[in-house]
């Protein structure tokens, strides 16, 4: 009994997260932190229900984003960045908060100070 309350909980919490997910489809922009340096980023979102895809457009170009997704308020994806002929795997981490992201930015022995996106007007 205690079982099938606490799968009944869990499943109702991962709809409730689908159903509630914010939209974050369109353009958000800001400032990515390089030790001293400051390097603008604009991401373009696309988003299907909790898939999301698009592009981030940096020093490097446009580079696409992979493994995105959106449940709730919170995003995740990764990007593949060219750092001088070593393909490095960069991964996003985010939180919604109306028409603005929270975004955390981490690589291998890199972890960014959090920048704050702004939605596109």
């Amino acid at each position: 009994m205690i079982r099938r309350v606490l799968l009944f909980a869990v499943a109702g919490a991962l709809l409730a997260g689908l159903l509630f997910a914010a939209d974050v489809s369109g353009s958000w922009s800001g400032m990515m932190a390089f030790g001293d340096n400051q390097v603008p980023l604009t991401y373009n979102f696309k988003q299907d229900g909790a898939k999301l895809t698009g592009t981030v457009r940096g020093p490097n170009g446009d580079l696409p984003l992979d493994e995105g997704k959106v449940v709730g308020d919170k995003l995740s994806f990764s990007v593949m960045v060219d750092m001088g002929g070593t393909p490095t795997k960069f991964t996003g981490e985010g939180t919604v908060k109306g028409d603005e992201i929270v975004l955390e930015t981490k690589a291998p022995n890199f972890t960014s100070p959090p920048m704050t996106l702004k939605r596109a007007k």
